[in-house]
């Protein structure tokens, strides 16, 4: 996402759709996923492979199923990839069984 990706273009025109599905979201009880990061898993994730051959429809369709549960686990392998704490080292099993 650096780099930025094929349909980082029509993120804009997206908008409305990325708030329909956060708004589904929501009605589900999960009102704390941002736009920012809805978009996040559609690039890293769903979109991983893809050089920009989906139609402008596919792309909407896409997004209209995203399932919270595929989210949710996307979000906590991410918070894993990014996580400092490591069980490596003594000193952190200590602090974690204290």
């Amino acid at each position: 996402m650096e780099n930025g990706h094929v349909y980082d273009h029509y993120r804009g025109t997206l908008a409305p759709v990325l708030e329909s599905k956060l708004d589904e979201f929501r009605l589900l009880g999960n009102d704390s996923i941002s736009a920012e990061e809805l978009w996040r898993y559609l690039v890293k994730k769903k979109w991983k492979k893809d050089k920009g051959e989906k139609l402008f429809h596919q792309i909407v369709q896409d997004i209209l199923t995203v399932k919270m549960s595929d989210f949710i686990s996307f979000a906590t392998m991410e918070t894993y990839k990014e996580s400092p704490f490591s069980l490596d080292n003594e000193e952190e099993w200590k602090e974690l069984l204290k």
